[in-house]
């Protein structure tokens, strides 16, 4: 995307702008082994047992971070323990037992334990955010349970889930401009349906605008 630079300050101009500062980030890939995941809201509604398992993948990039303890290391003081469930929302396909197919929800969740760098002590508090990522190459139904209410599709699957953690805040960052984007007209889609028709000859033989 182009600029607009017409003052040419070359960059010697600056600005606040709002954003998001990321500290320290860090990825786990791992492989879990037979994991149990609980699948409620399904949809149709009351399949035929037993269910036969298609896919699991997830469902958003953004996993939530759960039991999370953090413990600054006496030794290096600029870092720290990162202990954290890293839940990652998932959607089972399967087919039931009338051939017919659907779907539902549930979660896998990660276990990290890492060290990672941390911002020195701040009125505004730094976060610890997950982006993730998980799909299932196998699995299998295993049971139809009931719990408090919310009838659950337990299946056991063994899952691919790529995690990322990050140490960021919320923060205003004074950075160089180069001045403000310059926006291109959108180039509009048409289908040009008499393409070819109107370049043929009027008459067989002849010549398109001839006399």
């Amino acid at each position: 995307m182009p600029v607009n630079n017409l003052d040419g300050n070359g960059g010697s101009e600056k600005i606040c702008i709002q954003g998001k500062k990321v500290f320290d980030a860090c990825m786990k890939q791992t492989t879990l082994q037979q994991v149990t995941v609980n699948v409620s809201d399904v949809n149709p509604p009351s399949p035929a047992v037993p269910l036969r398992f298609v896919s699991c993948k997830s469902t958003s990039t953004v996993g939530t971070v759960d039991n999370l303890v953090v413990e600054r290391l006496q030794e290096r003081p600029k870092y720290g323990r990162v202990e954290a469930d890293i839940v990652v929302p998932v959607e089972v396909t399967y087919i039931d037992s009338n051939n017919a197919e659907g779907s539902g929800v549930g979660s896998v969740t990660i276990p990290v334990n890492v060290v990672m760098y941390l911002p020195e002590p701040s009125i505004i508090p730094y976060k610890i955010e997950a982006a993730v990522s998980a799909v299932s190459p196998d699995g299998s139904y295993s049971t139809t349970q009931e719990i408090d209410g919310v009838t659950y599709y337990v299946f056991t699957v063994n899952c691919c889930v790529t995690a990322i953690l990050k140490v960021t805040m919320d923060v205003e960052l004074i950075i160089p401009t180069y001045g403000y984007a310059v926006i291109p007209p959108c180039q509009e889609y048409t289908e040009e349906v008499c393409s070819g028709y109107f370049e043929l000859p009027l008459y067989p033989g002849s010549c398109k605008g001839g006399s």
